[in-house]
């Protein structure tokens, strides 16, 4: 009885710590970024090398930029051109939780545009009948406040300003009062 009752305390102690300890680190991804971007707003992050790199797990080949999003004041609207190798977006909450994410062949366009709303913004959205879902991409985030990450891939060392300029096309600004 005691090594069962040990092993079964033992776990949920391990498990609620593994839950618990992410929401208590004071150097997480969202508070790295803190001092080195703006809410709402696009910022190109400096190239990783394998001395310094401000996110875990950079790839140097490709070129990346951040926009940190607060959905408090309303929904937002995101848009990017994407590059001519390879383009991808993510979304993550404030605490790292990856909950969607999208590249230039899913989008099948030339650019990705999309809205990125909470639920409750998203339900209080008036329904407009000749709009289709092929006409506007709705993201629904999970929390008020997150993190965007877009990425362009060079594949040679010498198209890097080309992964450069892709990214400086993106907009990560409040979506128009309707």
């Amino acid at each position: 009885m005691w090594l069962i009752g040990g092993v079964l305390l033992g776990g949920i102690v391990h498990l609620a710590t593994v839950l618990w300890l992410p929401r208590t680190a004071t150097q997480d991804a969202y508070s790295r970024l803190v001092p080195v971007t703006q809410v709402n707003t696009v910022t190109a992050l400096p190239d990783a090398t394998p001395e310094k790199t401000l996110l875990p797990y950079m790839d140097p080949a490709f070129a990346t930029a951040i926009c940190r999003y607060d959905l408090s004041e309303g929904p937002m609207q995101l848009s990017l051109t994407v590059s001519q190798a390879y383009t991808a977006v993510s979304f993550y909450t404030r605490y790292g939780r990856a909950y969607y994410s999208i590249n230039d062949r899913a989008a099948g366009r030339r650019s990705i545009q999309l809205d990125l709303m909470t639920e409750q913004q998203h339900n209080d959205m008036p329904e407009e009948e000749d709009v289709t879902a092929a006409d506007r991409l709705i993201v629904e985030s999970p929390t008020t406040t997150g993190v965007i990450v877009m990425k362009a891939l060079a594949p040679e060392p010498g198209l890097m300003p080309m992964a450069h300029d892709a990214l400086a096309t993106g907009r990560c600004r409040p979506a128009p009062a309707n």
